[in-house]
């Protein structure tokens, strides 16, 4: 069976002016519409079907759109904002898509009556400036120091998320992992948390979720090279590391050696020996317990390294080599003629070589100040670990944008619905054409708290229309002498039961970067779509309608691209 591939066939000849841009915002409004019913605690879930037979069950949105295949220019843009979003703040992946779906459907109106797409950008960018200073006055400071509150804004993030019924587990592992791999650059400058380069998520099938946990050093998939004879468990090592490989190095293709005698070849082999007991010599005047190096370790090498006591691994990640470099203070050295004192790694409290099932993992670990971690998952099977990590990656995002930029903002739609009534009241001093479009990015704000309330079955029209009259008679939209939202603000949909509850109490808090970046993207790429007027195909049309090639009642009849996309297997 196939992966689930969606076409959308779009005409090869050439589509301009209102055209393209209606079937560039049919194209946006589809792929929103895929991912809608993936929004808040009560998400349906999407089965993905990969091109190996594989099954995913996922509400993610980046993963279901990272399975999907698009035909038409604008859908794999939208798609494209999806993983931008992931990339810069890891959360926020289905939100941006249902914003942008929503702003690019209310800008259909507009172009029907003929307002050029400049003008509706103009309109849009100063909903955007304003929307950000709306989110400014609405965001109140938080101690990232307090764990139980830290926790609390983690857990609300993925509350979501399938790992939800397990507690609080992926909340304490992504705010431990962020808070280790954390360095602070001085005061008055923002810390370094690098969570792709240095906290690694090492999936192991077995055990239960709960034995999960963040290492405080890092783990790989290597043992010593010479089992019996190297030492597998070694506390407080020194450890090296090296780029360069500890074998001798061979001739290239055009070398060519003429022995004459057969003391020649003997000569040839003791001089590569003592090359190899040199080098082995530089390296244990250092004292090193543990040598690691990304290149080979020859067989003569491993045997004067084990008559020293020294452990060695080879051919490491460069990846994993910089995580241990970080973790126990060592530099890795590119030749062994260079190496110094302080190239010594000496922060780790224990090497351990472990089996686990069937293979065998190295730690280093109980580290001093490990600027690095690995994450350990445990679970039934394949597929579980594979969403318990993809949630992981969306905590350890939130986590990361609270230490980088320690604001929050209410949860459960309040801010939009907050923001969509400050649009409203202020469009009446935007003169001219741009105040539709300037309204319209309000009222797609609105579309948050909606989804919110349609996944979780409630009446959409009553609970809308009381949530908007309650942030319409909050007095004033900005924050309060306390330095938090204006009561009124705070009021938003619960997404489990549906109802309209005060986020403050109910604990429901969002990062400040991502709601932010949300927004900013949305509208973005909306004004983006919005000023294509010329699609030009390069492509040749080869075969029929099933080759990907559009009818010729399309392309005549000007068909809406909505009935031109299908799913298929």
């Amino acid at each position: 069976m196939q992966a689930p591939v969606m076409v959308l066939n779009t005409s090869t000849r050439r589509e301009t002016g209102r055209r393209a841009q209606l079937g560039n915002i049919a194209a946006a409004k589809q792929v929103a519409d895929i991912i809608r019913t993936t929004l808040g605690p009560r998400a349906m879930l999407k089965m993905l079907l990969d091109a190996q037979g594989g099954i995913v069950l996922t509400n993610d949105g980046n993963a279901i759109l990272r399975e999907i295949d698009v035909s038409h220019p604008a859908a794999k843009s939208m798609i494209e904002l999806s993983r931008t979003q992931d990339e810069e703040v890891g959360d926020g992946t289905t939100s941006v898509i249902i914003l942008a779906g929503e702003m690019l459907h209310l800008s259909e109106q507009f172009i029907e009556k003929h307002i050029h797409p400049t003008v509706i950008a103009r309109g849009y960018f100063r909903a955007l400036d304003d929307v950000v200073k709306a989110i400014d006055k609405l965001s109140f400071p938080v101690d990232v120091e307090d764990r139980t509150q830290m926790l609390n804004i983690v857990q609300t993030c993925i509350g979501t998320k399938f790992t939800n019924r397990f507690g609080p587990i992926m909340a304490e592992l992504a705010l431990d992992a962020v808070l280790t791999v954390r360095q602070d650059k001085g005061e008055g400058r923002q810390p370094e948390v690098d969570i792709k380069k240095y906290a690694k998520v090492e999936k192991i099938p077995g055990g239960d979720i709960t034995d999960c946990r963040v290492l405080k050093g890092v783990m790989f998939n290597k043992d010593v090279v010479v089992p019996g004879r190297m030492a597998r468990t070694i506390k407080n090592p020194r450890i090296l590391l090296l780029d360069c490989p500890l074998e001798y190095k061979k001739g290239e293709n055009q070398t060519n050696v003429e022995i004459m005698k057969e003391e020649d070849w003997a000569t040839l082999l003791q001089m590569e020996e003592d090359w190899i007991a040199n080098t082995v010599e530089q390296i244990a005047a250092f004292k090193p317990d543990l040598v690691i190096t990304e290149k080979g370790c020859s067989d003569l090498a491993c045997h004067f390294l084990t008559k020293k006591g020294i452990s060695a691994i080879r051919r490491m990640r460069k990846t994993d080599n910089n995580r241990v470099a970080r973790a126990c203070g060592a530099t890795i050295v590119h030749r062994p003629e260079e190496i110094q004192e302080s190239d010594i790694g000496t922060g780790a409290g224990l090497f351990e070589v472990t089996k686990i099932g069937d293979e065998f993992f190295a730690f280093v670990v109980d580290c001093a100040d490990p600027k690095a971690c690995s994450i350990v998952l445990r679970g039934a099977s394949k597929d579980v670990l594979n969403e318990v990590e993809r949630n992981l990656h969306d905590a350890m995002g939130v986590a990361r944008n609270v230490v980088l930029d320690p604001r929050l903002l209410p949860g459960g739609g309040a801010v939009e619905m907050a923001v969509s009534h400050a649009l409203s009241e202020s469009a009446s001093s935007v003169s001219g054409v741009e105040q539709w479009p300037y309204k319209a990015v309000g009222e797609a704000l609105e579309v948050i708290p909606r989804t919110l309330c349609q996944n979780c079955g409630a009446n959409v029209i009553r609970t809308m229309t009381k949530l908007r009259s309650q942030h319409a008679a909050a007095s004033g939209s900005g924050a309060g002498s306390d330095g938090t939202a204006r009561d009124g603000h705070t009021m938003g949909i619960d997404g489990n039961t549906g109802e309209i509850t005060d986020m403050k109490q109910l604990g429901v808090w969002e990062p400040y970067a991502v709601k932010v970046q949300t927004i900013k993207t949305a509208v973005e790429s909306a004004v983006l779509l919005l000023r294509i007027d010329d699609i030009v195909s390069g492509l040749k049309n080869k075969g029929g309608p099933g080759m990907g090639a559009p009818k010729k009642s399309q392309i005549d009849d000007g068909e809406n691209v909505d009935s031109n996309m299908a799913l298929a297997e």
